[in-house]
């Protein structure tokens, strides 16, 4: 594809973009942009189907296949029940005390030091995971079209800010929402019709097409054989169970869309059918990536891991519409996981570290805007440091801390909802903080100490343990009633 394409491509999606945006925000106010719990349930469910995929997820998971073939499910087996639990355990809880931000639930029973705990854990994982996605992005995007105009690196920052910017500046989670919608249809057509169009090139028919899948090594679900697999059963599993609470149920860029129903019971159907919905898209995922590979042996490309997609999209080996399909899934996953981010950072910061509480509406407004603009300055100078650092590992090492930052955030709501006892509440940043480095340790030492060990994604239940077991010890002893 022709960097004039590829950029044609972007426009005509930012176009559809701004055009629901300008529809859904308007006679928007500060609890359209917050979340008002005035969405349909069904609408919402559309949305979230494609909320939790970001750019990365959208060229990483065919290309994890051949690594550990279709073991992701494991981990969505886990998804399943930790939505379980959001649905019928959190959902009536944030409902009932009529929450914006989730986190005001630690101000009312643990206290103000929790409650900023938490939401400055949330900041510090969201603003740098959102970044990092837009950063992969915006270099995806400098590679192929920008570099090859001479257009330089910053002008596409904050280009790409920019619009991200724009499109929520007014709506909010409202527009995220409606803007969502459209990244889900625009991120399922692009899957099925590059599977359609790729099984077609290899002449295959539809049996023939789920035979060769099936047929493939690539296509292994299930890893039992041994526990210091990375992939191994029960670790993928537990692990994905408190991944979806932690990184859906305690995140308030995913609760933020749930909390926009109309009440509990329509947001637990939402969340039900988003789920199985899920799955399937998934599947679609983990079938494309088997076939990209079998594509790849066949016209001997020399690729994989995150790069096979775009290599093979994007080439001379199929039709443009192809590459089409696959530069607008591709936008459409990043920019809308950035401005979905870029409106719970602003809420949070807002609401939870600022205050609202005494303002005016007016005020309000006025605080939301700054805070808006804020945030998007921080993520776009935090997607320049990391084309300046240029090291794989240091993205690594983001994604790692975001990872770890949600052990606390899970450790003090678990605290909350099942002891609900009192505490030492001045110490809990403290307790926060050495979890997960003592996770860390753990983590760099596990082989030598733990007889070959190795953690996985499992280091989170971990982490929000050790976080627990220290809020019980911060637990403060009820003065005894004189007889």
């Amino acid at each position: 594809m022709s960097p004039t394409l590829i950029l044609a491509t972007v426009a005509a999606y930012f176009l559809a973009l701004f055009t629901i945006s300008y529809f859904a925000s308007r006679h928007s106010d500060n609890a359209s942009f917050f979340g008002s719990r005035r969405s349909r349930w069904y609408l919402v469910t559309i949305a979230m189907i494609g909320a939790s995929m970001s750019g990365v997820t959208y060229v990483s998971v065919p290309g994890m296949v051949s690594s550990c073939g279709f073991g992701y499910m494991q981990m969505f087996l886990g998804f399943i029940v930790g939505q379980l639990v959001i649905a019928f355990v959190l959902t009536p809880l944030f409902y009932k005390m009529k929450l914006t931000s989730i986190y005001q639930y630690l101000s009312d029973t643990l206290g103000a030091s929790s409650y900023r705990t938490s939401a400055w854990f949330f900041f510090l994982s969201k603003m740098l995971g959102a970044a990092v996605r837009l950063f992969l992005v915006c270099t995806t995007l400098q590679l192929l079209a920008f570099g090859p105009l001479g257009i330089p690196f910053g002008v596409n920052v904050i280009v790409s800010v920019g619009l991200v910017w724009v499109y929520t500046v007014k709506g909010g989670v409202k527009s995220v929402i409606w803007t969502d919608v459209l990244k889900t249809l625009c991120l399922v057509v692009s899957v099925v019709l590059c599977i359609v169009f790729i099984a077609r090139d290899l002449h295959l028919s539809f049996g023939g097409m789920v035979q060769v899948i099936a047929d493939s090594p690539y296509s292994r679900v299930f890893f039992f054989n041994d526990v210091n697999d990375r992939e191994y059963f029960f670790k993928q599993f537990f692990a994905g169970a408190f991944t979806m609470i932690a990184m859906t149920g305690l995140d308030q860029d995913m609760m933020q869309r749930n909390l926009t129903c109309r009440n509990y019971h329509d947001a637990q159907k939402n969340m039900m059918v988003t789920i199985f919905s899920q799955f399937f898209v998934v599947l679609f995922f983990l079938m494309l990536g088997v076939l990209l590979y079998v594509f790849a042996a066949a016209k001997g490309i020399d690729a994989s891991g995150d790069k096979i997609f775009p290599v093979i999209a994007t080439g001379h080996w199929l039709p443009v519409i192809v590459g089409v399909l696959f530069i607008i899934g591709f936008v459409s996953s990043a920019y809308n996981a950035a401005g979905s981010a870029l409106t719970a950072l602003t809420t949070s910061f807002t609401i939870d570290i600022l205050g609202v509480k005494g303002k005016s509406d007016e005020q309000i407004t006025r605080t939301r805007r700054w805070v808006h603009v804020g945030m998007a300055v921080i993520m776009g100078l935090c997607i320049v440091m990391f084309d300046i650092l240029n090291s794989t590992s240091v993205i690594d090492a983001v994604y790692i801390l975001a990872s770890y930052t949600y052990g606390p955030i899970m450790g003090l709501f678990g605290f909350a909802i099942i002891v609900r006892r009192p505490v030492h509440d001045r110490f809990v940043p403290l307790v926060a903080l050495l979890a997960p480095c003592i996770c860390l340790v753990l983590d760099l030492n596990s082989e030598r100490w733990l007889g070959g060990y190795k953690f996985s994604y499992e280091l989170l239940i971990l982490n929000a343990f050790l976080t627990f077991a220290g809020m019980c010890c911060l637990i403060r002893r009820m003065p005894k009633q004189a007889a």
